[in-house]
């Protein structure tokens, strides 16, 4: 799937959203994810975040999920977006988006947007028809963004000991 056309035009001459292949890519998948983690300040020992990083693509492989990398017109790995499936006994078909992060050298042009996009049409075209997610309640524009996508907040589908963690969903 090439997910080139959902990004807007003033970043396409700038960045390309595509799906992790191979081996370099998975390698600035971590990076990526690495740098992510370590922006948030929490500890994620009780997501098994390691065993996740050193098995990629692991849960996001497909043909139930999708590990999507930005790259910059100079080849450089500046964000990132996952999908995986997760089995809710309330939700249908369900996956949850993982990871979304984009470098501070990406930010300001629109590619969080178009990496949120491009994971959702990932779901879509995997059979998903419910996708939710895990942010903080201090990450006020990761939740602009996913509410002008159509998110709608829920109640926890998961124990977290993380009490600042909020939980959203979209149906597609």
């Amino acid at each position: 799937m090439d997910f080139t056309a959902l990004i807007p035009k003033a970043l396409k001459s700038k960045a390309v959203v595509a799906p992790a292949r191979s081996a370099q890519d998975i390698a600035d998948i971590k990076i990526l994810f690495t740098a992510y983690t370590e922006s948030l300040g929490i500890d994620l020992t009780y997501q098994n975040y390691s065993a996740e990083l050193s098995s990629l693509p692991g849960r996001y492989a497909p043909p139930t999920g999708e590990l999507l990398l930005a790259r910059d017109q100079d080849g450089k790995a500046i964000g990132c977006v996952a999908v995986r499936p997760l089995p809710l006994p309330h939700i249908e078909d369900c996956c949850e988006m993982k990871r979304l992060y984009v470098t501070p050298a990406g930010r300001g042009l629109g590619l969080g947007t178009s990496l949120m996009n491009a994971v959702m049409d990932a779901a879509k075209s995997l059979g998903y028809k419910n996708m939710v997610l895990d942010t903080l309640d201090t990450m006020a524009g990761a939740q602009r963004l996913y509410t002008g996508a159509g998110f709608e907040y829920i109640e926890a589908y998961y124990e977290t000991p993380i009490k600042n963690t909020v939980f959203m969903r979209k149906t597609f």
